[in-house]
């Protein structure tokens, strides 16, 4: 065998298998990539559709623009031009009947006390609680914990339901008690043991450089929405002869004695030979295929849960309405019961889709509460205008509604979830010319998920060349 004859299949065409695949022909150019995408599109949970006439995102719409990884792929496959920043920083929290201005956090411990008081969100005894921090002892994180748990425990209830709960809901539409600070706020740990303390560490987080600038600082975005990144990412891959396989599900995957064999194909299937694999597909579908070559990564991965959402967008037809929908949106704690988890003024957030129509995208569904979600589409429309109209008074005529729903569409990273990712990857690496990653593994924003593709490319690269030392 020579080196040229190497072929990596990547089983799943969303913004980690793209990613892992741009990651090895960058690296190796002679390795023969397929791609392989059971649906009828790439992008995985990045989609774009038309409302009202416009273009917009129906799944995520940015990315971290402290992460490099994200901003280097768009760079790469020519959207360095495209690359947008939020045109304003501030947001809202509704809570306690009236929108309030969002303080600056750290993840929802408060940076700003002054600023948090004169928000409103908190009540005085909240404010109180908050105070008390100064006095306990550094807090203990040699072991997991959720973060809500640890929020509560040092800063009160109320700092936990009113500020944490919105924010990590817009990330992990999960609940702050049960989602891992170790596995799913790596930084927040970081920051907490460098400064002793919650309230310290967002303080000291909120003095760094280039740390005021908020969400526009924060962020980034495409002009034309986040969904052109991997269409983008697609298209150079198939320009430099990578096959990106459409409507092929992957159905089964198992080892050979010269490497592994994929059936493809939704019914009788064919049969595709690999000298190595990246998966790249969510925790279940990899659960599935792992059965066999991986059992004890195929039982963990099978353990992840994840939440389901849907993402009602709507288009009005009075470009006026911006003046009310002042700032970039609101968030929701579960504690106020409210159908709406989080709203985006689209319009106002971002400078291409500043014209007519206004466009608002509200986000429904949270990890273990997603009764709302068993309603019908029109059923979900009316509730979005209905909190809509509570929340800012807005009254306009609505064009046109679409509803997208993203059953199991993201990760929670429990309490102890670093230690199922070493044991997967424990399980993986017995397991030769093969790697995963994606969202449920390292991060669910896509410059972490990203960074997990290319972790799991650099992997497969390293034991190909192992191979190639050794042959004659």
């Amino acid at each position: 065998m020579t080196a040229s004859a190497h072929r990596v299949a990547v089983i799943g065409g969303g913004i980690a298998g793209l990613s892992a695949a741009h990651a090895l022909l960058a690296a190796r150019p002679d390795l023969q990539v397929t791609v392989y995408e059971a649906n009828a599109s790439v992008g995985g949970k990045l989609r774009a559709g038309e409302v009202g006439g416009v273009t917009v995102d129906l799944g995520a719409e940015s990315m971290l623009n402290r992460r490099p990884e994200g901003l280097a792929l768009a760079e790469a496959v020519g959207l360095e031009g495209d690359i947008v920043h939020p045109a304003t920083s501030s947001a809202a929290i509704w809570t306690r009947g009236a929108l309030r201005p969002l303080p600056p956090t750290l993840m929802g411990i408060p940076a700003d006390l002054a600023a948090l008081a004169h928000s409103g969100i908190l009540t005085s005894a909240g404010m109180g609680r908050v105070s008390l921090e100064r006095r306990l002892p550094e807090p203990d994180l040699s072991e997991d914990v959720g973060f809500g748990v640890l929020v509560a425990r040092r800063l009160g209830r109320d700092v936990r339901d009113r500020l944490v709960e919105p924010l990590l809901g817009g990330v992990y539409a999960g609940r702050s008690d049960e989602i891992s600070l170790q596995a799913a706020l790596p930084e927040v740990v970081t920051a907490i043991r460098t400064s002793g303390g919650l309230l310290n560490a967002a303080r000291a987080t909120r003095a760094q450089p280039g740390a005021s600038g908020g969400e526009r600082e924060v962020f980034a975005g495409l002009r034309g929405g986040m969904a052109r990144l991997p269409q983008a990412t697609a298209d150079q891959l198939e320009r430099q002869g990578v096959r990106v396989e459409r409507n092929a599900l992957v159905r089964t995957l198992t080892r050979t004695s010269n490497g592994w064999e994929l059936v493809v194909g939704t019914t009788t299937g064919h049969r595709e030979d690999a000298d190595a694999v990246v998966l790249a597909t969510p925790a279940p579908a990899s659960a599935k295929l792992l059965r066999e070559a991986a059992p004890a990564a195929a039982r963990e991965l099978a353990a992840i849960e994840y939440a389901s959402l849907a993402i009602v967008t709507l288009a009005f037809g009075e470009t006026d309405l911006r003046a009310d929908l002042a700032g970039s949106g609101f968030l929701v704690p579960p504690i106020d019961k409210r159908v709406v988890k989080a709203a985006t003024f689209s319009s106002s957030k971002w400078p291409w889709m500043s014209g007519d129509p206004t466009i608002v995208r509200c986000s429904i569904g949270r990890h273990g509460d997603e009764r709302d979600l068993q309603r019908d589409d029109s059923e979900l429309v009316d509730a979005a205008l209905t909190d809509l109209k509570e929340a800012t008074g807005l009254h306009a005529p609505l064009l046109e509604a679409m509803v997208t729903r993203w059953g199991g569409a993201l990760p929670q990273y429990a309490v102890g979830h670093l230690d199922r990712v070493r044991r997967i990857e424990q399980s993986v690496e017995d397991s030769p010319a093969l790697a995963i990653c994606g969202a449920a593994l390292g991060g669910v924003g896509i410059p972490a998920v990203i960074a997990s593709a290319q972790r799991a490319a650099t992997r497969v690269i390293a034991q190909l060349e192992s191979v190639e030392t050794m042959e004659p």
